[in-house]
């Protein structure tokens, strides 16, 4: 089967701390649930139907083989996965809130470049899988290691000959960043040459010094559409024609972690269903969009990123019963 959509990046394990007090000192604090958000995205277009390859590094490991498993149960072409036998797999250290807002705490590794993710090589990409997409999904954060920028590199020089939309998420998190100071140039640099950017609110600010898209757009040479996105206060949206605001849905949070990967997994669906022009197109452009809040939305409701991404038939069973208000 072509993959419609390329994820190339991170894939690793959260390990998310939840005990909120010691009334139950036996039972377990912390659970290993498998992540990483170029991995995640490539997890939630197959939960929804859309053919997806997953290009990234694991260790030899038993970690790696359980998020392996976790990418292939979910449908994933994983023949772009590489293992490595001399790193071994991320194990990033979160830590969850009562109210199912996570933050990172640490690693179980010290050194932030002795670990699979941190060395994807380029050598084993291959054009033809490039040839025969048409969307390609990175974030920023291989941006902080050599073999994985060069490895990013080469991938969005075949995107661009090859004709495919490119879609960035930043993801900034500078705990990942072995050389933090060198991120703000690179990250800019790179965003002058995709298409579509999603970013947070945060995100927004610290490099644009503004949450508002139009605004972060009229400053990109290249990009066709921003996505900005905070959480319970919904998105906001901009392109060379179109601005606006999508409301956030009310949910039950359990655990945020990998809304905005799930998210961005639902806008990529329809763009895949619908195709490129959605973005000019006011009606369908927000109709996706609330689409794509759903799915972030539906995945905060269950703890973990991969596990709780949600099917087509959920996400449409949850919009049946959320109808966008009347205009």
């Amino acid at each position: 089967m072509v993959t419609a959509v390329i994820c190339l990046g991170e894939c690793l394990i959260d390990r998310i701390f939840h005990r909120y007090n010691h009334n139950h000192p036996s039972s377990p604090f912390w659970v290993d649930y498998p992540g990483g958000a170029p991995a995640n995205v490539a997890v939630g277009l197959a939960r929804l139907g859309t053919p997806v390859r997953f290009i990234g590094c694991l260790g030899r490991d038993r970690a790696g083989d359980g998020l392996l498993s976790a990418l292939q149960a979910a449908g994933v072409n994983c023949v772009g996965v590489q293992r490595s036998t001399r790193w071994p797999t991320r194990v990033v250290l979160v830590r969850r809130d009562q109210s199912g807002e996570r933050c990172f705490v640490g690693f179980s590794q010290p050194d932030l470049e002795a670990v699979a993710d941190a060395h994807l090589q380029v050598q084993a990409l291959q054009a033809d899988w490039f040839k025969a997409a048409n969307y390609l999904v990175m974030g920023t954060l291989g941006l902080a290691y050599g073999p994985v920028r060069e490895t990013m590199e080469q991938a969005l020089a075949w995107a661009q000959q090859y004709a495919l939309t490119t879609v960035i998420d930043v993801n900034w998190r500078p705990a990942f960043w072995p050389q933090p100071s060198l991120a703000d140039p690179l990250i800019r640099a790179w965003l002058q040459r995709v298409d579509i950017l999603k970013l947070n609110h945060t995100e927004a600010r610290w490099l644009f010094q503004s949450g508002d898209p139009k605004v972060i757009l009229n400053q990109l040479e290249q990009a066709r559409a921003v996505l900005v996105t905070a959480g319970a206060e919904g998105c906001n949206y901009a392109t060379a024609t179109l601005q606006g605001h999508i409301p956030a849905f009310s949910v039950e949070c359990e655990d945020s972690t990998g809304a905005g990967d799930s998210f961005l997994a639902g806008f990529i669906h329809q763009l895949c269903l619908q195709g490129p022009d959605l973005i000019n197109q006011g009606d369908a452009l927000r109709t996706a969009l609330r689409y794509a809040c759903a799915a972030g939305a539906l995945t905060t409701t269950l703890p973990g990123a991969m596990a709780a991404q949600p099917d087509a038939s959920t996400l449409q069973a949850f919009l049946y019963l959320h109808p966008a208000p009347s205009p």
